[in-house]
């Protein structure tokens, strides 16, 4: 799968890239409809109607596809029948019909084709799109949709090109090689899928105007710089002034540089072997 250009008609059309959706064997319009359902576009507002994170609202309508992320159709073969675009998410998906006649979702992984079969067993073939406990993988492989506790369903690895390294087995837990090059610990009896998330050029693409971002539901951010004294600690002065206070604040005045964000008492902590690189 390669990035599709564009001639340049326009000055946006110039550099505009898309991912070329020639993997794709149904319509976007046409997903299977007794796994979609509506969800109210609340433009990231709490129950309140109160505005808790900015730069949303607006985009095209869109349809949610009910996504099986458990997979917990043990030993039953499932056909892949179609692979398909998400519009809630960046991976494509595929439509499984299992032996049993159930149909489901999945996340699609890269490489998958119409008709290939998938299992989900204590122990398969290190197969792209199988799904099995992490005990059984082998060093070494890839994996995507990871459960943090068994039966919980994927929680980590499931965006577009993703995906997690096996390092190790021991005491009962997994290590993994994050995308992030974090090292961290998974209970061994938690479920996962081998192979690499679909999509993988999605981070090649370029939005090529301020429109496509509309199109998605984003709307324009403004620098505190360019603002009024009473809408942010870095607004007024004359033309370009610098920001005039010692440390680095957002709108609101809270310490942003350098500061840590992650809760100190997260049960998670101790599982994490090697924190994540900074970026310098």
């Amino acid at each position: 799968m390669a990035v599709k250009t564009y001639k340049p008609t326009s000055a946006s059309r110039r550099q505009m890239t898309t991912v070329d959706y020639s993997v794709l064997t149904v319509s976007k319009s046409n997903p299977y409809k007794p796994l979609t359902k509506h969800l109210k576009n609340k433009a990231a507002r709490n129950h309140r109607g109160i505005i808790t994170v900015r730069h949303q609202g607006g985009g095209n309508k869109k349809t949610y596809r009910m996504v099986d992320f458990k997979q917990d159709k043990f030993d039953i073969p499932g056909r892949v029948e179609t692979i398909e675009y998400d519009p809630y998410r960046t991976a494509f998906i595929a439509l499984v019909v299992y032996k049993d006649g159930e149909r489901r979702y999945v996340l699609a992984p890269h490489g998958m084709k119409k008709g290939d079969v998938i299992v989900t067993s204590e122990t398969t073939p290190l197969k792209s799109g199988n799904r099995m406990v992490l005990k059984n993988i082998l060093v070494g492989a890839q994996v995507h949709n990871i459960e943090m506790q068994r039966g919980c369903g994927g929680k980590l690895i499931r965006s577009a090109g993703s995906a997690a390294e096996v390092l190790g087995h021991d005491a009962g837990y997994t290590t993994l090689k994050m995308p992030s090059k974090e090292v961290r610990r998974v209970l061994w009896t938690s479920l996962a899928t081998v192979g690499q998330v679909s999509n993988v050029d999605w981070g090649l693409t370029n939005f090529g105007k301020a429109g496509r971002s509309r199109w998605m539901g984003i709307r324009p951010t403004v620098r505190g710089t360019a603002m009024n004294p009473c809408d942010h600690k870095y607004g007024g002065g004359e033309q370009r002034q610098p920001r005039g206070t010692r440390r680095p604040k957002d709108i609101w005045g809270n310490i942003t540089g350098g500061k840590k964000t992650r809760n100190r008492n997260k049960w998670s902590n101790p599982l994490i072997v090697r924190r994540r690189p900074k970026i310098r």
